[in-house]
């Protein structure tokens, strides 16, 4: 073997065993950049206000047919998030003080009257009575609606609604004794729900 093709062996050798050793450390233009991004759920949280005892709507004794009662109350929306609408969910349980209704079940008798005050005079914009609102197949109860005309802003965050409604134990001008002394426990449960989704 020539001395020209040692020498070019030689060199070949070399090269390769350079490229091997520095084969990890290979020069080149390079940029790297880390992007942290996040998720975060908004709440939906509302709470109710009245002037009633232990923040009651309504608290009352001593009733007798004919009576009216109007009440206010808030739903203020504490979360993040807006509300589209409140549906109310009623029930209620009688206490039959003497055991002698009958059948008769005095939430028939007391009528509700959801009420909005439009440029000074207050009209009812749904009524019915504590029975029919606490019945499993009603459906339509969001409250905005029913007080605020369906409003599509709904009830935004950080904002509250005064709500008005009416009660009255009905004089039904035949023989209500039975009534005498029952007492009713009534209980509202307000169930706020999101507006829809958007492209964010």
């Amino acid at each position: 073997m020539s001395i020209k093709k040692k020498l070019g062996l030689g060199l070949a050798s070399a090269a390769l065993g350079l490229s091997l050793v520095g084969g990890g450390t290979f020069a080149y233009f390079n940029d790297v950049e880390v992007n942290n991004s996040s998720f975060a759920a908004g709440t939906l949280d509302i709470n109710v206000t009245a002037n009633g005892a232990n923040n009651a709507i309504i608290d009352v004794g001593n009733l007798k047919p004919g009576d009216i009662m109007t009440r206010t109350f808030k739903l203020n929306n504490i979360g993040s998030l807006d509300v589209s609408k409140v549906l109310l969910t009623s029930k209620y349980t009688v206490t039959d003080a003497k055991g002698d209704n009958a059948g008769a079940d005095f939430g028939e008798h007391i009528k509700v009257k959801f009420l909005i005050n439009n440029d000074k005079r207050t009209e009812v914009v749904h009524e019915t009575t504590l029975k029919n609102l606490s019945k499993k197949d009603v459906v339509e109860r969001d409250v905005l609606g029913w007080l605020l005309g369906g409003e599509s802003s709904g009830l935004q965050a950080g904002k509250s609604d005064t709500l008005s409604v009416m009660f009255e134990f009905v004089d039904n001008k035949a023989d209500q004794n039975v009534f005498q002394d029952d007492s009713l426990k009534l209980e509202w449960t307000f169930d706020a729900k999101q507006t829809t989704g958007s492209i964010r």
